[in-house]
């Protein structure tokens, strides 16, 4: 396409001073055409990373805010009860939802999430939160599916019983402005590659439930990361910076796995949403948060590749 160049005023008809100016603040308001340097300098597809409060289980969530704004992370997911982590919980008692914006606000933090798995701590998950989640406006949650053995002839049967009993939660996330991000786990439904098509097929209500990944568990079963980033598409809504290692190798830079064909398959898929340096396990503050600078930096050189 060629540049359109400014008005000539020695060809043809004279024009007018006037007109002049206006033809010619036209001409420079034109978007620049494909090719051109600015558009160049855009990336195709931007990545974001989000932090688990659960990585700082022992530091109060202000603390916690404080940790992840300095590291250099855009949104906070926000653990239930598990462990020595209780986030969620102090901040329904403690701060309610305008105390949690004005902490998010302070800090230039999004909510990415609030992570509410039934535990031997949390034996209700989401229900007990959703009129607090309502009330701060909705967001996104993370759980668990069913745990428990599933042969292969029964998938569909077993995933379109697990969808007929997530109804009252489905409902009470549209109410609540929230989405359900189910996440896959080792000896539970949503777990193998063929458990993730299975629920794409039959998901009854992707508007209010998608997707979370944990790679961590699909490498143990030696599932292919990238195949199931792929096939959960535009469900995925959550996705975990996560290696089965032990220890700090269970982040992103510090383990043995190459986590460029995982960013690239999130671009393929144009992600939308946040990326989670994660581990389990509990580490000195300073160790921790020095282990998750790390595994941000290589994030970030991860996604620099992806132009290349």
């Amino acid at each position: 396409m060629t540049p359109m160049t400014l008005p000539q005023l020695t060809t043809g008809r004279r024009l007018s001073r006037r007109r002049f100016i206006r033809t010619t603040a036209a001409a420079l308001a034109l978007p620049r055409v494909a090719g051109s340097a600015r558009a160049e300098e855009s990336p195709r597809w931007r990545m974001r990373q989000g932090f688990s409060s659960v990585m700082l289980a022992e530091l109060p969530i202000e603390d916690v805010c404080a940790r992840a704004a300095a590291l250099g992370f855009e949104a906070i997911d926000i653990w239930c009860p598990f462990g020595r982590c209780t986030h969620l919980a102090d901040v329904v008692k403690r701060l309610g939802p305008d105390g949690l914006k004005a902490l998010l606000a302070k800090h230039k933090l999004a909510l990415e999430s609030f992570t509410t798995y039934r535990t031997k701590m949390e034996k209700v998950g989401f229900p007990a939160y959703a009129d607090f989640i309502g009330r701060f406006g909705g967001g996104l949650v993370v759980r668990e599916s069913e745990y428990g053995s599933f042969k292969p002839k029964e998938l569909s049967a077993k995933m379109r019983a697990f969808f007929e009993k997530l109804k009252p939660e489905i409902e009470l996330a549209a109410r609540a402005k929230a989405r359900l991000a189910i996440e896959n786990h080792g000896d539970a439904l949503l777990n193998t590659p063929d458990s993730f098509k299975a629920f794409v097929d039959l998901n009854p209500d992707p508007k209010h439930v998608g997707l979370g990944v944990a790679p961590y568990h699909l490498q143990n079963i030696k599932a292919p990361v990238e195949e199931v980033i792929q096939t959960a598409g535009s469900q995925l809504l959550f996705f975990y910076a996560w290696q089965s290692a032990a220890g700090v190798k269970q982040l992103p830079g510090q383990g043995p796995a190459d986590f460029l064909p995982w960013i690239r398959a999130l671009e393929k898929i144009n992600y939308q949403g946040y990326i989670n340096p994660f581990m389990h396990g509990q580490l000195e503050t300073e160790k921790i948060c020095a282990a998750l600078a790390k595994a941000r930096a290589y994030l970030n050189d991860c996604h620099a590749k992806l132009a290349v």
